[in-house]
Order: structure tokens, then sequence, then C-alpha cells
């Protein structure tokens, strides 16, 4: 989606942009009718530029109608200057890859957040689902922390700066430097879960069926996941951790990290273990 293509047409709907209502939010609706899928995004957003349209916000009771007939999705994003910010700080630092896949994310967790009937803060999400990849970026190109943290800590510094309080900064560090890590973000802040299940739904599609058709359609008509999507991102963890492979041991990375560089040692805990410096000096004569 670019700032000079006002419209795109979508089969039997048409996503249509508009910068000209100042203080509204976005507001995307999928209709799903028995006999064919149409689908109608509308997006508007005022302080904003087009290019960062499509985002949206969960509404704790959002209209819903027989599946017989059709479905309503109603999402909407925060009002508040803390999400436009975000927005205009990751925006700026990341490529459309990385963007597009941020602002799904934020769908997914959106979308999951209202079907379980959690209680989350939106603005937090938000800026969580927008900072997971930061520290891909050409920022941390130096950086020996894993990139986790090094979003983390950018996040942390953003919210902080605008005077969020300390323990809501915290959960947004903790969900971004979790999210890699199995099994943890589940027992954390809402934040911190929803974030690592829509990364995982977005990446490798965890969780692919409890996501409406409507949903996905509406999601992928906002901020398209193209077809070279996996081998792209691949490529762009690559590329940032290449110089720092140590910090992907024991995560999905390194398998990442193997597959693109096939001579990339892949870390067996059971042999440090056997060869540990405790097993070597129990051998001693």
């Amino acid at each position: 989606m670019t700032d000079t293509n006002p419209a795109m047409s979508l089969g039997n709907g048409v996503l249509a942009i508009s910068d000209t209502m100042p203080d509204k939010a976005i507001s995307l609706k999928v209709r799903t009718l028995t006999t064919a899928v149409a689908v109608c995004a509308a997006i508007i957003f005022g302080s904003v530029p087009v290019a960062y349209a499509g985002q949206s916000r969960p509404v704790p009771n959002a209209p819903a109608v027989s599946k017989a007939s059709h479905e309503i999705v109603d999402l909407k994003i925060p009002e508040s200057k803390l999400v436009r910010d975000a927005v205009q700080a990751v925006r700026s630092a990341e490529g459309e890859l990385l963007f597009q896949h941020s602002m799904r994310v934020y769908y997914w967790a959106a979308f999951a957040g209202k079907r379980k009937g959690l209680s989350f803060d939106p603005d937090l999400l938000f800026v969580a689902a927008m900072f997971h990849d930061y520290g891909l970026t050409a920022g941390y190109r130096e950086s020996r922390q894993r990139y986790e943290v090094d979003g983390a800590d950018a996040a942390r510094d953003f919210l902080q700066k605008r005077e969020v309080p300390e323990t809501e900064a915290q959960k947004v560090w903790l969900a971004i430097s979790l999210h890699t890590t199995n099994g943890v973000s589940p027992h954390l802040d809402p934040v911190a879960s929803l974030l690592a299940e829509a990364a995982n739904m977005d990446l490798v599609g965890a969780g692919f069926s409890d996501f409406t058709a409507a949903q996905r359609g509406a999601v992928e008509a906002a901020h398209p996941r193209e077809a070279q999507f996996s081998d792209d991102f691949m490529q762009a963890l690559y590329d940032s951790l290449k110089h720092r492979p140590e910090t992907t041991q024991g995560t999905g990375l390194a398998d990442v990290m193997a597959y693109k560089d096939p001579q990339f040692p892949l870390r067996n805990f059971s042999k440090l273990m056997l060869h540990s410096p405790w097993t070597a000096e129990r051998c001693r004569p």
C-alpha cells in the first residue's frame, strides 16, 4: 500500500483510505456472505500519513451477526498520541517487510484477545507489536545482545520518555524480550501472551484456524503477507543476527541461522553437559 493509492480493489469490495478526517480512529469492517465473500475495509486516520493506515484496535463488544447471514468484525486502534508516536518511530526505522509484519501481529493479538475475553491495555499491546522486531533494524547491526532485548529496551525507552508508568513499561519489555521463548509468555501479562501468540501466527500459522477466514482476509487486505514473505523474513533475521549468532541458540532463530548457513553449529545441550569442566574433572586419574 502506498500514499498514492487511495483505494485498492478487493474482489467484491474496496479498501478505501482517507486522511481527511482528523482525530478519528481506523475502522476495519468485514462482511462475509453465505454464497460469496465480500470484504470492505474502510480505513480512516487523520494525524498519521496514509502510509500508516490499516491499523486496528479491539473493541470490547464488537457487533456480531449470525454466521448464517453474515459476519461483521470491527476493530479500531486507540486514538492516543502514544500510538501515533509509536507508528512514526517504528515506520521511520523499519522497512515495509517488518512494518507490515508488525501491523499484522497487532491484528492477530487483538483478535485473539477479544476471542479469549482477556483484559489488556490496547495502547501497550500496540507498542509491543510495533517494537517486537525493532532489534532487527539497521541501528543494531553492531549489537551483541539478543535482538529481542534490543527491541524491548527501545520500547521501554520510548515509553519512559512519554512518562508511561514503569510497571506498564516493564510489561512491554517482558513481552518483547520473551516473545521468541516458548512456554513462558502465556504465564505473564496478556500483552506478553498475546504478542507471542500473534507473532507465531504470522510467522508459522500457529492457531491459524482460530481466526475466521473473514479476519484473515481483512488483515491481509490491509497489510498483505507477500508470497515470498517467509524467505524475505528469514533473510532479514540472518542479516541482522549473523554477527551475533550465539544469541540465537536455544530459540527457533538458531534453526534459521542453520538454514541460511549450513556450517552454523547448532548448540547441543547434552554435549555441553557431557563435556563440561565437571565431567573433565571427574575423569582425571
